[in-house]
């Protein structure tokens, strides 16, 4: 069997981008972007005053200096005449800076009518003034391809008189539950049968990981059934199965995939949940069989799903990050799979976190990984270890889980 590196690894290598698209900067947070954004302007485009205060000439800005005022400049009223010797000019925080005049005084710093004023503190050239291009300049790459949009990103863009962006396209991910047991939520369930989780739950996760997810009906456990259910999603950039990969009488998933032609790269991880997991292609489409169990398919897909949607996306791709805290109890020695043990975490009293497993960890308990905030990581063949041990940990709500 696999590690869980390894497959990954083998995964995103079968995996590119999807196309380029144009939007509009309203819709391009969370995107990633996949062209660079050059500044069209300066910014600023002007000298402009930092604070409210009056414009004058450093060298007058001497203690006790009285100086005539020539007039007021609010921001978007540019100031027509030029400071000279003796003279100052009204100033607010954004006015454009007038000619002659390379000091700013801030208001508090002085003493004025409507016709004078008198500095009580001393200033000296450039003091309060914000230069032309201090933030940037026409010409200048503001950001580079290959970065997820945030709202600082967006900002900086209009800032840079960008409308539009070009960003990688959403990836469309197909998701498709399998088995005559389930049925969605609000639907007859069939004797002996259970509500399916496991679609809605992925939909969900794929939005927050920036993809389009789009659910299939559920395929009942025959392969043609099977087969026609992925069928319709050949113009998707991703097919995920749940269920059905076992090696079960009925796990019909691969034997009905392969029937299109699936050509499996690997099959079977060593890694606890989640053994059965499978990728493959059919044709260009790659596909991605999770277990059934639906806190096992969601680890699955917080492991393999989330990195593939990253690549899909213009992302290059990575595990999802760890960070090291405390662990509360003591843990068994793991046997030659990869563990994933659900946890709550918490802060000490000297800062730093503590993560507590929870006791049973059957892959069927949703309630407890909806509890969870991380999960640790417990290497293969791993030794006992006593309460108080440092362990690795992947926190679920950075990775959209």
């Amino acid at each position: 069997m696999l590690s869980v590196d390894e497959a990954r690894t083998r995964i995103l290598a079968l995996l590119a981008s999807t196309g380029d698209e144009i939007v509009t900067l309203a819709d391009a947070a969370g995107r990633v972007l996949a062209a660079p954004v050059v500044a069209r302007l300066t910014q600023p485009p002007f000298d402009v005053s930092a604070m409210d205060g009056f414009a004058l000439r450093a060298d007058d800005a001497t203690i006790g200096t009285q100086l005539r005022i020539i007039g007021t400049a609010p921001a978007g009223h540019p100031f027509a005449g030029a400071v000279g010797p003796g003279e100052a000019v009204r100033l607010f925080t954004g006015s454009v800076v007038p000619a002659g005049a390379d000091c700013i005084v801030i208001q508090e710093d002085t003493e004025h009518t409507d016709t004078t004023v008198t500095i009580r503190d001393a200033g000296h050239r450039g003091k309060h003034v914000r230069g032309a291009g201090l933030d940037f300049t026409t010409g200048d790459t503001l950001l580079e391809p290959g970065r997820r949009l945030t709202a600082r990103d967006i900002g900086l863009a209009a800032a840079a008189n960008h409308p539009w962006l070009t960003v990688h396209r959403k990836p469309v991910i197909a998701i498709l539950a399998t088995g005559d047991e389930i049925a969605m939520p609000g639907e007859t369930i069939p004797p002996g049968g259970i509500v399916s989780s496991n679609s809605h739950a992925l939909a969900a996760f794929v939005r927050a990981n920036g993809g389009i997810p789009v659910i299939l009906p559920i395929a009942l456990d025959d392969r043609a059934t099977i087969a026609a259910a992925a069928r319709s999603a050949e113009h998707a950039d991703l097919l995920i199965t749940t269920g059905g990969a076992s090696v079960g009488t009925h796990d019909l998933v691969q034997a009905g995939l392969c029937d299109l032609g699936l050509d499996v790269d690997f099959w079977k991880i060593a890694m606890r949940p989640g053994k059965p997991l499978m990728f493959g292609r059919i044709g260009r489409l790659p596909v991605l069989g999770l277990p059934g169990n639906p806190v096992s398919a969601m680890i699955c897909a917080l492991l393999f799903a989330k990195p593939a949607i990253e690549r899909l996306s213009g992302l290059p791709g990575t595990a999802p990050r760890t960070e090291p805290a405390l662990c509360t109890t003591p843990l068994p020695a793991n046997d030659h799979r990869a563990d994933h043990l659900r946890a709550t975490i918490a802060r000490a009293d000297d800062g730093s976190w503590t993560v507590t497993p929870f006791g049973p960890q059957d892959s069927s308990m949703l309630r407890r990984l909806a509890r969870a905030d991380a999960v640790v990581l417990r290497a293969p063949d791993a030794p006992t270890a006593p309460a108080g041990t440092i362990v690795d940990i992947i926190r679920l709500t950075d990775c959209g889980l």
